[in-house]
């Protein structure tokens, strides 16, 4: 009998909070709670939670910068919720490792569908394996296994969604996708997916593995259609 997902919900407002637990469990997760920055940091050593729900706002901490502690211990997808719907926010948001934001007010079978999505990518990351593990091209290493990629003999440090984008584009290199393929393949969705995460996504790429982001030698536009990772 598999063992169910466990999901973590940080969130101070024990109306939002409990609403959560209550619909979350019903789909078959076990759900655990902390109502401040502090306890949510505790319980991701604890429970070692298999995603996380995170509140921007919060009585004792940031949420970005909370955001970036949790990045910093593990790879587990974070879904940000805020607010505030900005633009800024998003990319702040996503900069700092999340994997995915929603803005309130959201529908419960919207944040459900999204868990489902982001837990089945990393369950067929895990379970793919043959020969094409490890992805060589020049100076630029990928290897799926151990979720690293190296440039120039130095390893370069990726989010789960980062390294997950990056792998795909790489695996069909010289091929273009539009942003709203890249949602399906990266998150899983696209109906409820927002095509400017994926903006956002490139844009840190480029800046962690470029030269030049502004001529990216790797991944490139395709003006009116996609992205592609060059292979000439």
């Amino acid at each position: 009998m598999h063992q169910p997902k466990k999901i973590l919900i940080i969130e101070d407002e024990q109306d939002i909070s409990r609403i959560l637990k209550d619909y979350i469990k019903l789909q078959g997760y076990e759900v655990h709670i902390a109502e401040n920055g502090m306890d949510g940091l505790r319980l991701v050593d604890t429970v070692l939670p298999d995603f996380i729900i995170l509140d921007i706002m919060l009585p004792d901490a940031n949420g970005i910068e909370l955001c970036r502690q949790i990045r910093d211990k593990t790879q587990i997808p974070i879904l940000i919720l805020s607010a505030r719907g900005s633009d800024t926010d998003k990319v702040l948001g996503l900069g700092f490792g999340a994997d995915d934001y929603m803005t309130k007010p959201f529908s419960l079978s919207e944040l459900v569908a999204r868990i489902q999505a982001h837990l089945r990518r990393i369950e067929g990351m895990g379970s793919l394996s043959g020969h094409d593990d490890l992805i060589c091209l020049g100076s630029l290493t990928i290897d799926k296994k151990a979720y690293k990629t190296t440039l120039n003999g130095r390893e370069v440090s990726l989010s789960a969604k980062e390294f997950e984008l990056l792998y795909f584009l790489a695996e069909h290199k010289n091929q273009v996708f539009s942003k709203s393929q890249l949602l399906d393949q990266i998150w899983g969705y696209t109906s409820y997916g927002d095509e400017s995460t994926i903006t956002v996504y490139i844009r840190r790429l480029r800046e962690k593995l470029e030269a030049d982001p502004s001529n990216p030698a790797y991944i490139k536009t395709v003006w009116g259609v996609g992205y592609k990772f060059n292979l000439d």
